[in-house]
């Protein structure tokens, strides 16, 4: 057993309580049902790991760890026999044979320490890179049920698994200027509970079925999904359609978790990074526009705080429509398995008028700007560089993304070889494209010393110059982009998850279908000349949104030196000082 106490609690205390519960297990031993749902966990567990490949878990560590330690690579099925065998006097007589003859117990506290070896390693030649592969994933195969849920499904036969994730066209974007914040709240409390079933009860029907559960919301979407094991996936199907049709929206806990929200907003407004985020969308695209708000999604104290249940009601009413969703289904069945049972759960479902997001064109700014934000007595500063970027399924999303992979998007990038590597004055700095239906933020992230915070914003101006012409991207660069875009990408597809979550993208985003297969061939196909062109049309370094989030006292007049443009002093819900 492990324990981990918190910081100045008596670790005896609590090493006594476990120790109290484990006599109190091996005096009575599990219940049937407690039994029962060690079993299904175990069980699946195991279904999962066969998913993969291997790497801290996965079909080669399983077999290599049989084969190391019996000298059988079957082993695990053995070991399985007996888990699903195993009744609750075994296990109390297990317990009582093993654990009763004492413990021993070590309490480890955190210490300083100083390593240092004198082994002789040769790094003097990397070990070769492999070839870069084309992707084959299975094809997607569609299906419409009675009221117009549209269902996609993709066959992966490998593990008894099947992953359902229900996308809601919706998303922050679906917020009202309002109440913002309303969006991530109606998701948190789909499973707090349901007319039929609480949250304790909506928990324990999902681990008892081995399933895994989950929600969450991006800039258009929201998310509902399950994994569940082939074996359990119809009595999981009918907890997880009550859940997403019909939430109870409890007053309780909408106000438990309206707390839980309203705390997360004053940590964010308390941290330099995100501070930023929260007003970066307002200074791009403008008031009004439906990616304006935040981009955390948490909304506004002031909204937050006047949601009311009726609100939450009538979200889920406006926005959870079949008409208004997919629903992804990706592993161990087929569309002639799955469509009888989806109809079952969801046939009922009915259709209804969806509003509309104002994602509407936005003008990029005509010339730099900069705002200061005042974090006094922050030990580092962090420098926003923002502009518009294409949506994300623009034809040249894909090499925009090899684009900046190197301007700033892994370590081995520009900007971060610069402020970190080089110069020190950082310990990463990077740049990304947060994917939209509509005009995409390009926005890079760079948290610096705030001695050096004029210094590093200086640099930053030269680099988005350099990138834009003034330093061509050359063909070793574009090699090295190429290799961290592909070589990875045939591992990323393992598992049921990983391989909906590809083509949840797709979906979400309107992609081709085979993005991900041609995937390769396009990032292998550019050229230096290429990547030059597309840098120069898309990056802007003359029409730049700067957002500086820092002590003032101590940076502000460095930043007004470089004369980069005018210079807006804001608070942290974007308002003008």
């Amino acid at each position: 057993m492990t324990l981990t106490a918190r910081p100045g609690a008596d670790a005896h205390k609590l090493e006594a309580a476990a120790d109290e519960e484990l006599r109190a297990l091996m005096k009575s031993g599990p219940t049937a049902g407690e039994l029962e749902i060690a079993k299904t966990a175990i069980l699946a567990s195991y279904t999962r790991i066969v998913e993969r490949v291997g790497g801290f878990g996965g079909k080669s560590d399983l077999l290599a760890s049989c084969a190391t330690y019996t000298g059988n690579p079957d082993c695990y099925k053995e070991y399985l026999a007996a888990i699903k065998a195993a009744t609750p006097a075994q296990v109390r007589q297990a317990m009582n044979e093993w654990l009763a003859d004492g413990d021993y117990v070590l309490e480890v506290k955190p210490f300083a320490t100083n390593y240092a070896t004198t082994a002789k390693l040769d790094r003097s030649q990397p070990p070769p890179l492999g070839k870069a592969e084309s992707l084959n994933l299975p094809p997607m195969r569609k299906a419409t049920l009675s009221n117009g849920l549209k269902v996609v499904l993709a066959e992966r036969h490998a593990a008894p698994l099947v992953n359902l994730s229900m996308m809601i066209d919706a998303g922050y974007a679906s917020d009202s200027q309002e109440l913002p914040g309303l969006a991530s709240l109606t998701m948190d409390m789909l499973d707090e509970g349901t007319a039929t079933r609480n949250a304790s009860k909506i928990s324990e029907e999902f681990e008892s079925l081995g399933a895994n559960f989950s929600t969450h919301t991006n800039l258009d979407g929201a998310f509902v999904q399950l994994n569940a094991l082939k074996a359990t996936m119809p009595k999981a199907l009918d907890v997880y359609a009550d859940v997403l049709l019909h939430p109870a929206f409890a007053q309780h806990e909408l106000d438990r978790l309206k707390k839980d929200q309203l705390a997360a907003i004053q940590r964010e407004k308390s941290n330099p990074s995100t501070m930023a985020l929260r007003v970066i969308p307002s200074l791009v695209y403008g008031k009004g526009h439906a990616y304006s708000l935040p981009l955390t999604g948490s909304g506004t104290e002031a909204a937050v705080a006047r949601i009311g249940r009726d609100d939450l009601v009538k979200y889920h009413q406006a926005w959870f429509t079949p008409n208004n969703a997919t629903l992804l289904v990706v592993g161990d069945t087929t569309l002639a398995e799955i469509t009888p049972l989806l109809e079952k759960a969801f046939g009922g479902w009915k259709a209804g008028a969806t509003p509309k997001k104002n994602i509407a064109q936005v003008a990029p700014a005509d010339k730099p700007v900069v705002y200061l934000m005042d974090k006094p007595g922050a030990l580092q500063s962090v420098i926003y560089g923002v502009q518009l970027a294409p949506p994300r399924n623009s034809p040249d999303a894909v090499q925009l993304g090899v684009v900046n992979n190197i301007f700033g998007g892994n370590f081995g990038s520009r900007i971060n070889m610069n402020l970190r590597e080089d110069k020190h004055w950082s310990y990463g700095v990077r740049s990304s494209l947060p994917p939209a239906l509509g005009q995409r933020l390009y926005m890079s992230t760079s948290p610096v010393q705030s001695d050096k915070t004029k210094e590093a914003l200086q640099e930053l101006v030269r680099e988005y110059g350099d990138i834009a012409g003034a330093k061509p991207i050359t063909a070793a660069e574009l090699t090295d982009a190429k290799n961290n875009e592909t070589l990875a990408l045939a591992g990323s597809f393992e598992t049921a998850g990983q391989l909906a979550g590809a083509y949840g993208t797709i979906l979400q985003y309107k992609l081709p279908e085979n993005y991900y297969n041609t995937f390769t061939d396009t990032v292998l196909a550019m050229t230096p000349e290429q990547a030059n062109a597309l840098a120069a049309r898309t990056i802007a370094p003359g029409k730049l949104v700067w957002v500086v989030v820092g002590d003032m006292g101590k940076v502000e007049a460095g930043v007004r030196e470089l004369n980069l443009g005018e210079v807006r002093k804001i608070d942290a819900d974007g308002n003008p000082l």
